[in-house]
């Protein structure tokens, strides 16, 4: 199973919190990515993103269609969306475009056992894959480096 871990790109600040937009910079970031991100998406694969508009942004540029859930949200915790995306029995790949401090708890959690607050820069996309009994770090994209 593959589960890719996209960071929502730079948002304004602001309030409220849910109604937050991408910057010009964002907006940026989120097409640079989604750009090396699209081709090489796995067939099938699930889009799950926050509704927050930052997500909505984020995610919308890929141009292809996705799911919108609280599930992957602000408030979302490491063992419900683990859960929510059935991994790591799932046949199929699941992208979850959200936020810190979750996403980098997840893969924390996946990549050693262990909850921990990681690091994912905003934009950042971490691609984990499990295979053969083992979870592995695919790979790490940063918006500046595509």
């Amino acid at each position: 199973m593959d589960l890719i871990l996209w960071r929502h790109a730079e948002a304004a600040d602001g309030s409220p919190d849910a109604a937050r937009k991408l910057t010009k910079h964002g907006r940026d970031q989120a097409r640079r990515v989604a750009a090396w991100l699209k081709p090489r998406l796995p067939k099938r694969c699930e889009i799950l993103a926050s509704p927050a508009a930052r997500t909505q942004e984020t995610a919308s540029a890929l141009g292809v269609r996705f799911a919108t859930t609280a599930v992957v949200g602000t408030n979302a915790s490491v063992a419900q969306i683990v859960s929510e995306v059935g991994w790591p029995e799932r046949s199929k790949a699941v992208l979850i475009v959200g936020h810190q401090p979750t996403l980098g708890r997840i893969a924390a959690t996946l990549l050693s056992g262990r909850e921990a607050d990681w690091h994912l820069a905003k934009g950042s996309v971490w691609w984990l894959r499990h295979s053969d009994g083992e979870t592995k770090l695919f790979a790490v994209i940063h918006p500046k480096l595509v």
